[in-house]
């Protein structure tokens, strides 16, 4: 599915009412976007208790994040 939506001059955007339905999303939920360094971005519907797993490990994951750590972890 393609579906194309204009960012506003605030970064809001509309999500598209076929994109909502295929996530089974509807106002008052939460959805998660995740982007790749190639700038590809994927977003998925989140359960209440993940938001509170994800908060709770939002602190702690940048220490993981340096060349170092890809380096030594790469072939794992």
């Amino acid at each position: 599915m393609l579906a194309v939506a204009k960012i506003t001059t605030k970064g809001q955007t509309t999500i598209p009412q076929d994109v909502r339905a295929a996530l089974h999303v509807a106002p008052g939920d939460f959805i998660a976007w995740e982007v790749s360094e190639d700038g590809t971005a994927t977003v998925r519907r989140v359960q209440p208790m993940d938001i509170e797993y994800v908060r709770a490990l939002e602190g702690t994951l940048g220490e993981w994040a340096g060349a170092a750590d890809e380096e030594a972890y790469r072939d794992l």
